[in-house]
């Protein structure tokens, strides 16, 4: 029994990092936003992203 609980873990572990990922890369695009851009900094990227001229 102890190992399936563990393998449940396991998959809950798995899946809440892929989560963290996956907004992470929302907020990058702007898609998303939660107010809490600072501390990720994901907002001051967006706007450099924004503002660089590639030429």
């Amino acid at each position: 029994m102890k190992f399936f609980s563990s393998i449940a873990e396991s998959i809950r572990l798995l899946f809440a990092g892929l989560w963290l990922v996956f907004r992470i890369i929302l907020e990058y695009f702007g898609i998303i936003s939660d107010g809490n851009d600072r501390t990720t900094g994901i907002k001051d990227m967006r706007e450099e992203y924004k503002n660089t001229n590639y030429r």
